[in-house]
């Protein structure tokens, strides 16, 4: 038989039950009791309703995501990061204006009506079924609470916020339910306050207080009567009334609210008149979101600052769960960055290394004894655009930085104290030829390393011949005298200095065990090695590098940081002379560019096979720094380049890092106190004590040189190399 339609294109039977579901909805909810798992409206399975009663009876109400801040040392903010613009406030704290304009324009029976409103639906009902649609809702300001609960516990998952807002009888029965719960638990003013402070008011604006400040640069309590109305009149559609892309539009709903309000004596009809005829006044606060906003360069540490938060487990056991604690916000995090260590970083580079050059620049700053990064920046500024980059090129790859870079001589250092901590005297002396092979075997820790006649290394000039001791051989930089040094020594007692001194390879791989680390061929990034080298400004213990001084939520109360963790790398002399070789090299060796006038500094230049990479690296007693500079593809040898508006047939590590060493040291220490760094005395051997006279003897040892002419000579031997090294025309 043929279903009888009205004019609305509705049968009776549809129309009978349309009306049916909405009073029995409406009923069960109000009385309290199950609806039945199927009947007439057939309502079963989970997506619909397969008894009240079935709903778990407590609303899990996530904490809203809010800002956070991130601050330097001193609680000056850096910048302010979030999944969603909000500052939770209180009503007192929002203007009566934006209270009563909402409650008029959304739910004007709010404060008569319990959980549901019985009468707006059978208005709403009858509304719909004359218009054959839905032309009028009939949620309660309480529920459309709990729908916004539903969207921000599903985040930015595109799936949960779908299911969160799909229009299904089954997702209305579970928002009348808590709503139901939240009305007895709450009250209307606490329903309204959290009501404000959840909804959306477009342009990333999520709640009235992050709304006023977007749209009127002002806070929620200082409101007006057309500036709440306006507010309270996005909330329905924010695309549609949004201010900023149609003016008259958001005008015209301005309009109606204001009437609204008019019509429930909240306001005066000459108020609401008055009102109505104001222009839109706009006071845009652009959204200011993200590292990308950091002042004096510190967007990397900021970003920095998110890994570190993301990958402790001091902030939740799983990655999951510390990104849904970052992702929620309200955070005011205290980080270590010093303001002036900062800009005098990011002044450094800018003098030196331009942003368009084709070579980049990375400079970190450490405290010795406490592990806290002081300084971050680089040449590359952070972003998407032009030279802008997201990569930080100061930290290892699984902190956001890349496979790290060849570190060359400044990796010296490190094998020399540990040969100091296997007793081998500062005045060693080793013959150190212009070119050498490396000595076989060498032991390793689990076993020994071979070599072959191809595996030969070289000094950088070809005047660099000894003997040299250790003070001069680190001085000059000479890596025949470190070749030696390490196959004398073994390769074991380097990688476990190296691993005591947290100085690991950029690419979270184990340090390969060949005599070549000497010369710094395995990456690392500049905070790995401005930390290591701290150990030797802090009388040998390494301290772990920190960034997060102190954390509060958005009650105030303290969460839980990471510490720093010391350890003994070496004993206190053998840093000491350390300290001693080190100042050397500012002093009289190849870093003389980089020393500091009026401190004591020490430190090592290091430039890689083939110029992709050029280093410094070194130290006061407050504070240690490191500067790469190269390319981050490891594709552009520094030759015949120009870096900063100044040529350069070859980059090294004396001639641009270690000037902007030398000027983001000088900016960061100046005014601070100025210690002395504890050296110990190394006598040097008389430089010419390897000259052989025509007899085969040294001047002042014998053996300590070439042989004389037809003479044997009692020089030194190196495995591959007897005829060259154990006799031969005429002495060093």
């Amino acid at each position: 038989m043929a279903k009888k339609r009205d004019g609305g294109g509705l049968s009776t039977t549809q129309r009978t039950a349309r009306f049916l579901g909405v009073s029995v909805l409406a009923g069960a909810v109000l009385a309290g009791i199950a609806l039945p798992a199927a009947g007439a409206l057939g309502l079963a399975a989970k997506g619909s309703v397969e008894g009240f009663d079935e709903i778990p009876a407590n609303l899990k109400t996530p904490p809203l995501s809010q800002r956070t801040t991130i601050q330097d040392a001193d609680g000056n903010e850096i910048a302010k990061v979030y999944s969603r613009d909000r500052t939770v406030v209180s009503l007192k704290n929002m203007s009566p204006y934006i209270q009563q304009a909402i409650v008029a324009i959304e739910d004007a029976r709010f404060y008569q009506h319990g959980a549901i409103d019985v009468k707006g639906i059978l208005r709403a009902l009858n509304k719909n079924a004359q218009s054959g649609g839905v032309s009028q809702g009939a949620s309660t300001l309480t529920q459309q609470y709990v729908k916004n609960v539903f969207v921000e516990e599903a985040g930015d998952d595109p799936d949960k916020v779908a299911q969160a807002t799909q229009q299904t009888i089954g997702r209305k029965v579970k928002e009348l339910k808590y709503a139901i719960q939240i009305e007895k638990e709450l009250g209307k003013r606490k329903i309204l306050q959290n009501y404000l402070n959840i909804t959306f008011f477009g342009e990333q604006a999520y709640g009235v207080e992050a709304a006023a400040q977007r749209y009127f640069s002002k806070h929620a309590k200082d409101l007006n009567l057309e500036e709440s109305a306006l507010l309270a009149g996005i909330v329905q559609s924010p695309s549609r009334y949004d201010p900023v892309n149609d003016l008259q539009e958001a005008t015209r709903r301005r309009n109606t609210v204001l009437q609204r309000m008019a019509d429930l004596k909240n306001i005066t009809q000459e108020q609401a008149d008055a009102a109505a005829k104001k222009p839109i006044k706009l006071a845009i606060s652009r959204p200011k979101n993200g590292c990308i906003t950091a002042t004096d360069g510190a967007g990397f540490f900021c970003d920095y600052i998110r890994k570190v938060f993301l990958s402790d487990r001091t902030f939740g056991k799983s990655r999951k769960s510390r990104l849904k604690r970052w992702d929620q916000g309200g955070l005011t995090i205290r980080t270590t960055l010093d303001r002036q260590t900062q800009k005098s970083i990011q002044a450094s580079i800018g003098k030196h290394v331009y942003e368009d050059d084709p070579v980049a620049t990375a400079a970190t700053i450490v405290e010795p004894g406490t592990g806290k990064i002081l300084g971050m920046g680089q040449s590359r500024p952070y972003g998407f655009r032009g030279n802008q980059t997201m990569l930080n090129l100061s930290v290892d790859h699984d902190m956001g930085g890349g496979a790290g870079y060849q570190p060359g001589s400044t990796f010296k250092p490190v094998i020399a104290a540990a040969a100091l901590e296997q007793g081998t005297s500062p005045e060693q002396e080793y013959p150190s030829p212009y070119r050498m092979p490396y000595p076989s075997p060498v032991q390793t820790c689990d076993g020994e390393w071979h070599g072959s006649s191809a595996d030969v290394t070289q000094n950088e000039n070809r005047k660099e011949v000894g003997p040299y001791a250790m003070k001069e051989a680190t001085a000059k930089s000479v890596n025949t005298y470190f070749v030696q040094l390490i196959s004398d020594m073994g390769i074991c007692p380097a990688v476990k200095m190296a691993q005591k001194m947290g100085i690991e390879r950029a690419d979270g791989k184990p340090l390969q065990q060949v005599p070549s680390m000497t010369l710094g061929v395995q990456e690392m990034s500049p905070l790995t090695m401005a930390a290591g080298y701290a150990a030797f400004a802090n009388g040998g213990e390494y301290c772990s590098p920190v960034a997060i001084e102190s954390i509060t939520d958005a009650r105030g109360r303290a969460l839980k940081v990471p510490r720093t963790s010391c350890r003994t790398a070496m004993s206190k002399k053998t840093a000491d002379t350390i300290n001693t070789l080190l100042k050397g090299v500012v002093e009289d060796g190849t870093g003389k560019e980089a020393g500091l006038k009026g401190r004591d500094s020490a430190g090592k230049t290091g430039t890689t096979d083939s110029r992709y990479a050029a280093w410094f690296v070194g130290y006061t007693p407050n504070a240690a720094g490191a500067v790469w500079v190269g390319d981050p593809q490891h594709q552009r040898k520094m030759y015949n380049i120009t870096i900063g508006g100044v040529p350069h047939d070859k980059v090294y590590g004396a001639d641009t890092p270690g000037p902007i060493w030398r000027d983001a040291m000088t900016g960061a220490l100046a005014g601070r106190p100025a210690p002395v760094l504890p050296t110990v005395p190394i006598d040097d051997p008389d430089k010419d004590k390897a000259s052989g006279d025509d007899k085969g003897n040294g001047k002042h040892k014998p053996g300590r040189g070439h042989g004389g002419d037809n003479k044997p000579g009692g020089g030194w031997h190196l495995p591959g190399w007897p005829d060259i090294l154990g006799g031969g025309n005429g002495g060093w």
